[in-house]
């Protein structure tokens, strides 16, 4: 009796295991499809469709390719920041001087995501080992002067091998980079 649960606990972990590695391999896939649409860097605030919104397809900034990966795979994070930004307003940073959430532009705000990553227990260690950043991860980094930025770890390797590349809107359009430890690593996430 006791081998038999041992063996279905060893199956359903192994199925676990599997189904969040497919994921995080399709959300490296659906990052890497951002790279094939002609998007311009455009920071401007967008009024949105909720639940599913977005701004137009031509444009974005950096959270949008977070945004728009998500999606790609039926996560919703516009929808799942508003909810808990609604229930926890006090948790997420006040950097804007907001006094609610707002649900046109809260998502797509760096502080907010990495606050929404870590409060659903996704966060990462932050390393200088390349092995540590799977397709799939999200990393942000502070670009200096207040800035933050961030991207999707994908299953494409640098040049050297030593890395995955990122997918990442720094203000040249959706693309695919070399630049993992271009800039300070403030947050490393696994999300679902």
């Amino acid at each position: 009796m006791r081998k038999e649960f041992l063996i279905l606990f060893l199956m359903l972990t192994s199925i676990s295991f599997s189904q969040v590695e497919t994921q995080q391999r399709s959300l490296s896939d659906c990052a890497l499809e951002l790279t094939k649409q002609k998007v311009t860097y455009d920071p401007s605030y967008f009024s949105i469709d909720y639940p599913n919104g977005d701004v137009p397809a031509d444009k974005g900034v950096c959270t949008d390719v977070i945004i728009r990966s998500y999606r790609k795979i039926g996560v919703d994070l516009q929808k799942l920041v508003h909810e808990d930004m609604k229930s926890h307003f006090d948790k997420y940073p006040r950097n804007w001087g907001l006094k609610r959430t707002d649900k046109n532009i809260d998502h797509r705000r760096v502080p907010n995501l990495m606050t929404f990553f870590k409060r659903k227990g996704a966060e990462k260690p932050i390393t200088q080992n390349p092995k540590d950043y799977l397709p799939g991860d999200v990393v942000c980094w502070s670009l200096g002067g207040g800035l933050t930025h961030i991207g999707i770890v994908v299953d494409k390797k640098s040049k050297d091998q030593k890395n995955f590349l990122i997918v990442h809107n720094i203000g040249g359009g959706q693309v695919l980079e070399d630049c993992l430890f271009d800039y300070k690593i403030i947050g490393h996430y696994r999300y679902k």
